[in-house]
């Protein structure tokens, strides 16, 4: 494996497209609770719109001699964008300012975990996040039947609040 890491501006966000896809195919064949929801999730309704709805935009690609392997995709949002017609994934009153930092989307090929990538990845995004001292509350929204992401994260010292669509979405954040 020769490892590549790099920044891509949101311009660029297209180069992760087929794995975002790949990202929502995952997630429907491990969930359980309502897997038929993720028939109309892509690239192009998941990564797009959260890309232009966000005031600040990170996201790492990770390379297998220049391939795509991986990807994680962080943004700064006002909190008021995470209450839509599709959910409120967080009680709005429970956040201390007016942004919140979002770990949004977090893939890596099957035969490339478990090498220390996804740590990389989440280090580099949460490094990124700490920048933005007016975003205090930093959540991870985990699709249900992902327990692996789910420990993942919990063991990175997120912490598990509350379901969201009849236990479709296990809501995290970086405190309670």
């Amino acid at each position: 494996m020769k490892l590549t890491y790099e920044i891509l501006p949101a311009g660029q966000a297209e180069q992760c497209k087929e794995l975002c896809n790949e990202l929502m195919t995952y997630q429907k064949s491990m969930a359980v609770i309502k897997p038929e929801l993720f028939d109309t999730m892509s690239f192009e309704t998941r990564m797009l719109p959260s890309i232009e709805s966000a005031l600040h935009n990170h996201l790492v690609a990770v390379k297998d001699n220049g391939k795509m392997i991986g990807y994680v995709y962080s943004n700064i949002s006002p909190k008021a964008a995470y209450s839509n017609d599709f959910a409120t994934f967080f009680d709005l009153d429970s956040v201390s300012g007016d942004l919140v930092g979002c770990l949004s989307q977090f893939y890596i090929k099957d035969g490339y975990r478990q090498y220390g990538i996804g740590s990389k990845l989440f280090e580099m995004s949460l490094k990124w996040l700490s920048h933005f001292r007016e975003a205090e509350d930093l959540f991870i929204f985990v699709s249900n039947g992902n327990e692996n992401a789910l420990n993942f994260y919990q063991r990175k010292g997120f912490v598990a609040t509350h379901d969201i669509l009849d236990g479709f979405i296990t809501v995290l954040r970086n405190k309670n």
